[in-house]
């Protein structure tokens, strides 16, 4: 069960290095893959990027969900 300290560790919003650390692809791939509007949950706050957590792992499970049916 996760602690009250890993909750407040894990951030609602990622940057795009983080993301892409937890998706284990480079930066420029992230890039690559937002551009094309592949990845889903990217937001801007002002000049900065950032990812949903909640949305990147919603879209890890139907990712891993669609490569199960196959």
């Amino acid at each position: 069960m996760e602690t009250q300290k890993e909750r407040e560790d894990k951030s609602m919003l990622l940057r795009p290095a983080e993301a892409a650390l937890e998706l284990r692809i480079s930066r420029s791939k992230l890039y690559e893959l937002l551009a094309r509007g592949e990845l889903p949950g990217a937001i801007r706050i002002g000049a900065s990027l950032r990812v949903s957590r909640v949305v990147l792992e919603a879209w890890i499970a139907d990712q891993a969900a669609g490569h199960d049916a196959a």
